[in-house]
């Protein structure tokens, strides 16, 4: 049975990502930070499933301390899924040293140094990495400037671990369009949402599911890596 670390594992795409790739016999690593109950909730009802084959690890992904103990906390793994994002709007004028630091130390530092610290780990079991970027690493959203500036450095980080991790990792991506509404800080207008959707070819938002379903592909894909999948109904054709 394979082993799998979903970071962010615990709510929304994460928590689905963790629920498929359990369906599909991996053992699974919930990380979450604030999200501590939902995690615990997910992880009795994956368990009531198939005994012990899920358990938590909590963890600031802001600090480098908290990332060294997650990784030591590992023995062996198959798959990183680094999930975890920071996601709320700030234009280039509102972005200060704080904003910087916060979304690049979660959006990107912390999927680098999890990578390098697992690196051993996934070879000695032929594992892949696995990161979850964003449509708007190739085109910019406007008003959330260090978000995309931290998604741009994840794409081209999952393409040099493809090459530096070669040939006993794989390293891919996958990029998500419109699946869930964001939600606080982030939340969007019903008008923002309908002009969201019309500039989708295929007419609607995609589904937490939908992600899942391609991260599984990518991982049981044994002759795929240094690639990226846009998962967003076409909308990168009217961007």
């Amino acid at each position: 049975m394979k082993t799998a670390l979903v970071t962010g594992g615990a709510a929304r795409i994460g928590a689905q990502i963790a629920k498929t790739l359990h369906d599909n016999n991996f053992k699974i690593i919930i990380h979450c930070n604030e999200s501590l109950e939902k995690a615990e909730i997910l992880s009795e009802k994956l368990n009531s499933k198939r005994k012990n084959t899920v358990e938590v690890v909590s963890g600031n992904l802001n600090s480098i301390d908290s990332i060294k103990s997650i990784v030591d906390s590992i023995d062996s793994l198959d798959l990183l899924v680094n999930n975890a994002s920071v996601f709320y709007p700030k234009s280039v004028e509102d972005s200060d040293i704080k904003v910087w630091d916060e979304v690049l130390n979660v959006n990107l530092r912390a999927p680098f140094f999890l990578s390098r610290g697992l690196s051993e780990k996934l070879s000695s079991t032929s594992g892949s990495i696995i990161n979850i970027i964003d449509i708007h690493s190739e085109r910019p959203l406007k008003n959330h400037a260090v978000y995309n500036i931290s998604k741009a450095g994840l794409k081209m980080m999952t393409q040099t671990l493809a090459k530096e991790l070669a040939p006993s990792v794989r390293v891919n991506g996958v990029s998500p369009g419109s699946i869930l509404w964001p939600e606080a800080s982030a939340e969007i207008s019903d008008l923002e949402k309908k002009l969201m959707l019309e500039r989708i070819a295929l007419n609607k938002q995609g589904s937490p599911q939908d992600i899942a379903d391609t991260v599984l592909f990518l991982a049981n894909s044994e002759y795929i890596t240094g690639q990226i999948i846009n998962i967003d109904g076409g909308r990168t054709l009217n961007q």
